[in-house]
């Protein structure tokens, strides 16, 4: 084992604060990662103050991790000295199960292993990014191509999948229209994804503050969802609505913005259930769907997608001393679009 330095939640709402944790020893297919960023997402703060469930404490936070290998096993063959690497949400998989052996261990049958607030192979709690270093298999780590810097590569290993997997599987493309619901963390990489796919791409956002950004970053319409007559002049418009909100929403109204046959798909987890009348759904054979992250390989396949063509994250960067300010920031909305943590500041 090896002793690293980390920023951890104690216990369910403490803040965060620097500790050590123990590293497994680099084993055979593994890689040793020497993290230089590690975003901040908004499911970070919903996990280390127990929004979704029990949780596992003290917890290290941090699944959009990127770095640099200084360490592999003797078995490692997809990984060098001194590659640039990256880890997202889970670190590793049953890899027999029919989604495993499909491409899809997100949804491993017997549940895949998170990057943090999960129990190991070996029985024992992960601890995520907000540290020094990671050692994880060679299976489970990503690839950064050299187009993209290290600090706006982060929040990709998960904002970014998180966007790319529902809209590569609903056929977001040209001919398609499509709107992003929130321009936060998600929302404003779902706009360039959208973009880059060649979809005409709307932002509908609570206020319009944020409408040059928007457009700057491929969006083509911006509309305030606080204005009523948002939902009366794009009924029937959309094939596809990703959703990046975790607050509760009125699926009814959002659900008469698609198309016949166009789907809602939630990729924002809010905390409470949703009640929803079906004939909004039944009349117009429209979907309400979710979808998680991405597979390993969908993963990559983001990470090079977005470097062809030069999509980054657009991020504030902070020390760790900050990383209990800017989970207030991130529920106040007021960050631009990410937080990354420079970790050489741990």
């Amino acid at each position: 084992m090896t002793t690293v330095a980390a920023y951890a939640a104690p216990a369910a709402k403490a803040p965060l604060e620097r500790t050590t944790i123990e590293r497994r020893e680099v084993g055979e297919f593994d890689v040793l990662i020497d993290i230089k960023f590690a975003g901040i997402c908004h499911s970070d703060i919903h996990q280390a103050r127990e929004g979704w469930g029990e949780a596992i404490f003290p917890m290290v936070p941090g699944h959009e991790i990127a770095g640099i290998v200084t360490e592999v096993g003797s078995g490692v063959t997809k990984f060098q000295l001194g590659d640039r690497a990256g880890v997202g949400c889970m670190v590793d998989s049953c890899r027999e199960c029919e989604n495993c052996k499909a491409g899809l261990e997100q949804y491993c049958v017997k549940g895949n292993i998170q990057t943090y607030n999960g129990i190991g192979v070996d029985g024992t709690p992960t601890y995520g990014g907000y540290s020094t270093h990671i050692v994880v298999d060679e299976n489970y780590t990503l690839r950064i191509p050299e187009g993209i810097s290290l600090d706006e590569a982060a929040p990709l290993l998960c904002a970014g999948i998180t966007t790319y997997s529902p809209l590569k599987h609903w056929n977001a493309g040209p001919g398609k229209k499509v709107a992003v619901l929130g321009m936060g963390g998600l929302g404003h990489m779902g706009v360039k994804i959208a973009h880059a796919l060649g979809a005409e791409v709307t932002v509908l956002s609570q206020s319009l503050r944020k409408k040059d950004d928007g457009l700057k970053m491929g969006a083509d319409h911006y509309y305030a969802t606080s204005d009523p007559k948002t939902f009366q002049e794009l009924a029937g418009t959309f094939d596809i609505i990703l959703s990046t909100v975790s607050a509760p929403l009125d699926f009814g109204a959002y659900l008469s913005l698609l198309k016949s046959d166009g789907a809602l798909v939630n990729v924002g987890a809010p905390e409470e259930p949703i009640s929803l009348n079906l004939f909004t759904l039944i009349m117009g054979r429209k979907t309400l769907a979710g979808s998680g992250i991405g597979g390993i390989q969908e993963t990559q396949e983001m990470l090079d997608f977005c470097a062809e063509h030069g999509l980054g994250a657009e991020i504030e960067l902070i020390t760790a001393s900050e990383i209990n300010d800017a989970y207030e920031r991130v529920l106040a909305s007021d960050v631009r679009y990410r937080f990354v943590i420079d970790t050489a500041t741990i």
